[in-house]
């Protein structure tokens, strides 16, 4: 029986905020704050309730008509009907909240400490990835698309609004291509990276498939004429999910993918991790060399460095810079980005846990964790090295504020937090901390 109610305000993932008659907080899926809707409970807690839109009765002053018509079926833009200024706010809000409920900071010093969010110039068409699936139909034909938040449905668009233009057709296009290619064999491909860059005009496909017999001239005949591509790889891995790569084989082109960020030219691997949004990583990049005011010489120490986003640049302004990174691609990637901008980097292959305690007496110190965050112990190793000021990069501000907790305890005191929204139409919100010893 649908129930009607007013919902408050966005929550920290896809859904609005409401609450029942009996007082029970419910999370409502395609809400939007000041609307007054029915909806329908999908989902009943002891403490909560998940519930979905049957019918907007009253608009929020926040709705706006979407622009993507794939949202229900997908799911990669959950907050595509609200006005941009009202995800940036909310995005804000998320971080806030964060930091009271798990970093232990009081509300108004909060609200103090974190920076309007600094939103993205380009509001779609802003990924440079794709990541699609691959499967097989009920008629046991190749499927390649998005796979809706949640499931192993694949889902195949026209295109996908949030993709750079280039290749915002590519799921439909690979298919066709690869259908092709297939025929009545079974390639064994299950995923496909696609990359572009608008500044450097290169767009790379990798194919991950297990290791066994391919046909790369074919293959790579056939995705030339279905996305014009500066590079063809494919990335040897067991579907297993352990997605361990044996090794990536170059079918065409650079083998690499080619972009520029901070007007330092970047080359990335398949396997290896970059920023989707390239204009805003790069804010996020300038945050944390403005944070941390490096004079000439200091030695700066750089965790989960990647393929060295922020190593180079902090490099080029003239620090010493030790990377630590555990994933061998970006080993390779950092390695030859550096000697390509002319610049020395002591980069260490390693885990970060392992390796901090190693590097001695720090000026500064740079951590890019996974969403999980820093693991338990890394407080402490990073107060032993004793740096002045640290820049904590954070995609997930539940984690952030767990780690900003405990850091606090070991003496690093939280000074200034910039939220960066490298993802317009999503909850996500990635964030800049900037703490210093106290």
């Amino acid at each position: 029986m649908p129930t009607t109610l007013q919902l408050e305000r966005m929550s920290s993932n896809a859904g609005a905020v409401g609450h029942l008659p009996s007082g029970k907080t419910v999370f409502v899926e395609g809400g939007a704050p000041g609307d007054v809707a029915e909806i329908e409970i999908t989902e009943e807690k002891s403490s909560f309730a998940n519930a979905k839109v049957v019918q907007v009765v009253e608009a929020g002053p926040d709705r706006i008509a979407p622009a993507c018509p794939y949202g229900a079926a997908c799911g990669g833009c959950p907050w595509q009907h609200l006005a941009y200024e009202a995800q940036l706010a909310a995005k804000r809000s998320t971080v806030v909240e964060a930091l009271v409920r798990t970093g232990g900071v009081p509300k108004e010093q909060a609200e103090e400490l974190v920076a309007p969010v600094m939103g993205s110039k380009r509001q779609w068409g802003y990924r440079n990835k794709l990541e699609l699936g691959c499967g097989r139909d009920a008629a046991g034909r190749l499927e390649v698309g998005l796979r809706a938040e949640g499931t192993h449905n694949l889902f195949t668009p026209q295109k996908c609004l949030l993709a750079h233009a280039p290749i915002q057709k590519a799921a439909k296009s690979l298919r066709g291509a690869l259908r092709h290619l297939q025929g009545n064999d079974d390639l064994g491909i299950y995923r496909i990276g696609v990359r572009n860059s608008l500044r450097t005009k290169d767009t790379e496909i990798a194919l991950w498939t297990p290791p066994s017999a391919f046909p790369r001239a074919a293959a790579t005949a056939i995705l030339r004429d279905a996305l014009r591509n500066t590079s063809v790889v494919r990335v040897l891995a067991a579907p297993d999910g352990a997605r361990k790569v044996k090794r990536v084989e170059q079918l065409n082109g650079k083998g690499c993918w080619g972009e520029t960020l901070c007007d330092v030219d970047f080359l990335t691997s398949a396997p290896a991790f970059f920023q989707v949004n390239t204009a805003q990583a790069e804010k996020l990049v300038e945050t944390v060399i403005d944070g941390l005011k490096l004079e000439e010489g200091e030695l700066v120490a750089d965790l989960y460095s990647g393929g060295g986003t922020f190593s180079v640049p902090l490099a080029l302004e003239g620090a010493q810079v030790v990377a630590v990174e555990s994933v061998g691609a970006s080993v390779r990637d950092l390695r030859r980005n550096a000697e390509r901008a002319g610049v020395w980097i002591d980069v260490l292959g390693g885990d970060a846990e392992r390796e901090l305690p190693t590097l001695g007496r720090l000026d500064a110190l740079v951590v890019d964790p996974p969403r999980a965050g820093l693991a338990k112990g890394m407080a402490e190793s990073i107060a032993a090295a004793h740096p002045h000021r640290m820049a904590y990069v954070s995609c997930n501000p539940q984690t952030l504020a767990r780690d900003i907790a405990r850091l606090r305890e070991v003496g690093l005191q939280l000074q200034h937090v910039q939220p960066v929204d490298l993802f317009p139409q999503t909850y996500h919100v990635e964030c800049v901390a900037l703490l210093h010893q106290s």
